[in-house]
């Protein structure tokens, strides 16, 4: 079987500060409570379609050791390790260049570690019928982005453009990437009905993305392309630790995908949030009758629309607050009000 599954695990997760840090970041938390952390659920939701011994996890070397303790089913040479962060497309690429060591003729998924799915049964049937589409005849090469179908105005996404009035298609030619919305244009795009959120994952042969590469991100195949003979050996780390700084620092999205005649989306709903924000937990969180999503040995007095999230062994009184986060984690504390969550990933650097 030549499908393989690379999991994007590299983030700190700055805007959930003080939950998420530096050395144990977001995707290592269970944040929902679910028992899971995310890299664990993520890892779960593909293993139906995915051998273990083809998933690949792309990390900081910080975080390798927390990768193999949440996928014991992996070995360690599939964790591979990046010295720096340098964005999605050359995390990619290295990727690909490692699966190209061993399988030229792989279909690959790309997915981040930290993204909430509620149906994984559609989720997977989704992910399938990507595969299935690129194996028919003509669709090698084309590049394929999941697009989530809008349950709201969301500005927090950037969204992607199909056709409009064409007829229903599961799998549907792009038109256009649109950037993060204001609010209004946000209501335009979810009225007009085809506009879809942009999830992060792709669907791709490596051959398809491997050309994309050579046309859109040249000096980025130059660069690994001195490493072919290294990869899937002893010396790839080596050469990885003193090539990878020279990358561009760039999204897969702005490097390729919005550049390239030939991406295709499949619109599809199965419970997706890519749980980025504090204000994204608290969609998804429990709430009391105040509308308060509260975690922690917390005594909640006459707070409405508001998180507390307090860590274990920690007592907490609050009380009047509205529309507010509080947040406590490793002796790092958080008030802030929700509308301003935003500016979590600034203030945070005052810190440094």
């Amino acid at each position: 079987m030549h499908n393989y599954c690379i999991i994007m695990a590299g983030g700190i997760g700055s805007r959930f500060w003080p939950l998420s840090k530096d050395n144990y970041p977001k995707q290592f938390l269970d944040i929902l409570g679910t028992g899971k952390s995310f890299i664990r659920s993520t890892y779960e939701r593909f293993s139906p379609l995915i051998p273990d011994a083809n998933f690949l996890v792309v990390t900081n070397a910080a975080y390798k050791q927390l990768v193999l303790e949440h996928l014991p089913e992996l070995r360690p040479e599939q964790v591979l390790c990046e010295p720096a962060r340098r964005n999605t497309a050359p995390c990619i690429a290295y990727a690909c260049y490692h699966i190209q060591s061993h399988c030229k003729d792989a279909n690959i998924v790309v997915t981040p570690a930290d993204h909430l799915v509620t149906n994984e049964i559609e989720f997977q049937r989704i992910i399938k019928l990507g595969f299935d589409f690129l194996a028919a005849d003509g669709h090698n090469d084309n590049l394929v982005t999941i697009g989530i179908k809008p349950s709201r105005p969301e500005t927090g996404y950037g969204y992607i453009q199909v056709p409009k009035n064409e007829k229903p298609a599961e799998v549907v030619k792009v038109d256009m990437f649109k950037e993060k919305p204001n609010y209004d244009t946000a209501v335009k795009f979810v009225s007009e009905g085809n506009y879809f959120w942009n999830s992060g994952i792709f669907i791709w042969t490596l051959n398809g993305i491997m050309k994309a590469f050579n046309t859109f991100l040249p000096d980025m195949v130059k660069l690994f392309d001195e490493g072919i003979g290294k990869f899937g050996t002893e010396q790839e780390q080596a050469f990885i630790n003193k090539k990878f700084l020279d990358c561009q620092n760039i999204s897969i999205d702005y490097g390729i995908m919005e550049k390239s005649p030939n991406t295709y989306t499949i619109p599809a709903d199965f419970g997706w949030s890519d749980i980025g924000t504090w204000g994204s937990l608290f969609t998804h969180a429990h709430k009391d009758e105040n509308n308060n999503a509260i975690s922690g040995k917390v005594v909640s007095v006459d707070n409405h629309n508001t998180i507390v999230n307090i860590e274990k062994g920690v007592e907490a009184v609050v009380e009047g607050l509205e529309d507010y986060l509080v947040a406590y984690r490793d002796n790092s504390l958080l008030v802030c009000k929700l509308k301003d969550e935003q500016q979590i990933k600034i203030w945070i650097e005052g810190l440094k």
